[in-house]
């Protein structure tokens, strides 16, 4: 039979540090077993029927259904995103109020030094939900049918061809200018205010060049009203796996992945967070979550929170570069 060889007051003081470890596991445990107990709140800074939307409510149904608690899409579309960023960071550190957001959160915090949140600091990443191409396209008459010959013709003409995007700062204006910088050449900026009217633009041959997301082209590229020349992504895309993609075709430094996820404010306890990225990535991956996203332009993209977190700071990092190089400053 074991002997113990502890005396009864060592043997009281280590019992008694036994029973504090293990209080102190459960409820680290608790949080994330608890959770949730009422409903969730996803914020988008979007109208509904955008990628945003449509993600959000997409990843929201299945949530819903897993957990067992509604999710309740709160569209806040005014102030390009940056009211419902704002209104997540001030919410309580519960993971009862997510966002979901994309790209252009971390090119707005290249530049803008207004906003009243800090997009490292006041937010926990939770889960990548997709990442997907952003498209070089011209209009369907445009006499360059090839990369090679848009880039010809650029460096021909120096600032003579012109380019749209949704508003300065936006990640199609930083994909177009990466993309111009690997490239060695110089268009012409022409923003609108939302990519809408640049489309209407391409498509009526006001402006040369439009770099799109794949929701927002791809229906008119497939339709013939514009014309694809290649995808940002650093290789080809399940999205247009017919699209070269710009790294492919010599421009160097050029890859770029538009994505969107799910943030959480800053101080959300690390089981909660854990537990939604577990149902996330797990809804994600699956063969239904798979064809709704290419159907949409994008692919599933699981990253674990750390790995998520890594991955924004980075981004903003590299479009401060960007912004500097091509002198790209918020309207």
């Amino acid at each position: 039979m074991p002997v113990s060889f502890l005396t009864p007051r060592r043997h009281a003081i280590s019992v008694i540090a036994a029973i504090a470890a293990l209080a102190l596991q459960p409820a680290a445990f608790a949080q994330g077993d608890a959770f949730p107990g009422k409903p969730i709140t996803i914020v988008v800074g979007s109208a509904a029927g955008g990628s945003n939307d449509v993600f959000a409510r997409a990843i929201g149904k299945r949530l819903s259904d897993s957990l067992g608690q509604p999710v309740v899409i709160d569209n806040k579309p005014a102030g390009g995103g940056v009211i419902a960023n704002a209104t997540v960071a001030r919410a309580p550190a519960d993971g009862y109020t997510l966002v979901v957001l994309s790209s252009t959160f971390t090119t707005g915090a290249a530049i803008r030094t207004n906003l009243n949140y800090d997009a490292v600091k006041d937010f926990k990443p939770v889960a990548m939900l997709a990442k997907g191409p952003l498209l070089v396209t011209v209009n369907k008459d445009s006499p360059y049918k090839t990369i090679q010959d848009l880039v010809a013709a650029a460096k021909a003409n120096p600032g003579k061809l012109n380019y749209g995007t949704s508003g300065a700062g936006s990640i199609n204006h930083f994909a177009t200018e990466l993309f111009a910088g690997a490239a060695g050449i110089k268009m012409t900026h022409v923003p609108y205010k939302g990519m809408g009217p640049a489309t209407t633009d391409l498509l009526g041959g006001q402006i040369d060049v439009l770099v799109a997301s794949a929701p927002s082209i791809l229906t008119q590229v497939r339709g013939g009203k514009a014309r694809a020349l290649a995808v940002t992504t650093a290789a080809r895309s399940p999205v247009a796996p017919e699209l070269v993609s710009l790294e492919e075709s010599g421009y160097k430094g050029s890859a770029l992945d538009l994505w969107w996820g799910v943030l959480a404010p800053a101080g959300t306890p690390q089981a909660v967070v854990d537990k939604l990225n577990t149902e996330i990535n797990k809804h994600i991956q699956s063969s239904e979550m798979k064809a709704f996203f290419i159907k949409e332009g994008a692919e599933p993209a699981p990253m674990k929170p750390d790995e998520f977190a890594k991955f924004i700071a980075a981004e903003i990092e590299r479009w401060k570069g960007v912004a500097k190089a091509a002198d790209i400053r918020p309207e």
